[in-house]
């Protein structure tokens, strides 16, 4: 494993708190001091390529310095995270408390709280809810409290954001005794919309849209600041298409595939999972900064997967300014949010007939693990 090592100072402030932001194959992080008026990060840093033999380390200090960077891989999650924690406790003192991402609760656990042995039997209890999600989630927690034994630990649900949306929005069509036992709209990227209600403060118009756009991607309206409708459903599959996932389908699609082609629930999920969206549309490809490259190249193939998955993104735009009566602030956030021009521009053609000109429409990073240590230290203080 290569390694670079740069800068042997130590930094040290009270009650660190660590933000652990996992994916499918990387694991980002931040330490978290209380600054003057908000939470400072103290190192930041991110795994990547979990699973694979091509992974790396990188860890920067609060000016963007560099103090570490590893080539080589982890193969899980654990790993990841005892990797990181040998390199926090080079670098700082170790922290106080850690929070987790958790994408989904179930239809108890709706709300960001310490994590308990009653908390751990209810998201065991609820893993057939998410079942790509709450066992990474368990297994990331279960190291954590052994990697950190003396500190708090605390769950921030990617879904208690969109808690406010009224049952005209979270409710599916099917018979109630559904709804009841929690097959609804849950909705996600709680954490970067709430970041983004941050961001603005007091100064958030009463009507706005935000436009998480990456690999995963969701839509989600906003009045008076709180979630009143959002594109993503019971899983984060729903919704709109994203780098691998296919969004919404016409129920009779699965249906076909179990009927026709035989299909058992396994292949299902990994159809829809990973092997469809921009990748599926394109033939292998679900990066956006490599289709646009290819678009620029006249690839038919590329321009046709970027021109899908922005028309879905223009027309859940349409369909919330309808829903809102119009709309004050849209806000672009997410990588491809935040990086590409062209799906911003395909995506807001056409609606300023609608209303939505270009004074309305804004791009601000967002900041999930900031917003996560802001949670934890409320749930630490209370």
């Amino acid at each position: 494993m290569g390694e670079v090592s740069m800068g042997e100072e130590r930094t040290g402030k009270g009650d660190l708190i660590l933000v652990l932001n996992s994916g499918s194959s990387s694991l980002k992080f931040g330490v978290y001091y209380r600054g003057a008026s908000d939470e400072e990060p103290l190192l930041t840093g991110s795994a990547d390529g979990i699973g694979r033999s091509n992974g790396s380390l990188r860890i920067r200090a609060s000016d963007g310095k560099a103090l570490v960077q590893r080539d080589g891989g982890h193969e899980s999650q654990g790993r990841a995270l005892s990797t990181v924690a040998e390199a926090i406790r080079e670098h700082s003192d170790m922290p106080a408390a850690v929070g987790h991402r958790v994408v989904h609760g179930g239809p108890d656990l709706r709300t960001h709280q310490r994590i308990t042995p009653q908390v751990l039997e209810e998201l065991q209890a609820a893993t057939h809810f998410a079942p790509l999600h709450i066992p990474q989630a368990l297994a990331l927690i279960d190291c954590a409290q052994k990697i950190f034994p003396s500190a708090l630990q605390f769950a921030c649900f990617d879904d208690a954001f969109h808690s406010t949306m009224p049952e005209v929005a979270a409710r599916l069509p099917l018979p109630r005794t559904y709804f009841d036992a929690g097959i609804r709209r849950y909705g996600f990227h709680g954490l970067s919309y709430e970041s983004l209600v941050n961001h603005f403060g007091p100064g958030l118009p009463r009507r706005a849209i935000f436009a998480h756009l990456g690999n995963g991607a969701s839509l989600c309206a906003l009045q008076d600041g709180v979630s009143i409708d959002t594109t993503m459903g019971l899983t984060p599959t729903g919704g709109i298409p994203m780098g691998t996932r296919s969004g919404d389908l016409d129920p009779g699609v699965l249906l076909y595939l179990l009927r026709k082609e035989k299909f058992d629930a396994d292949r299902l999920e990994d159809l829809l999972t990973h092997q469809s969206g921009l990748f599926g549309l394109s033939g292998g490809e679900s990066d956006v900064k490599a289709l646009e490259e290819r678009a620029r190249a006249n690839d038919p193939v590329a321009i046709f997967a970027l021109d899908v998955f922005a028309t879905a993104v223009r027309k859940m735009i349409g369909a919330y300014m309808a829903l809102l009566g119009g709309v004050d602030v849209l806000v672009f956030t997410g990588g491809i949010g935040e990086r590409s021009e062209r799906i911003r521009s395909a995506a807001t053609s056409g609606l300023e007939s609608l209303g939505l000109t270009a004074d309305k429409i804004q791009v601000v990073p967002t900041e999930e693990e900031r917003q996560m240590a802001r949670h934890c230290r409320r749930l630490m203080t209370r």
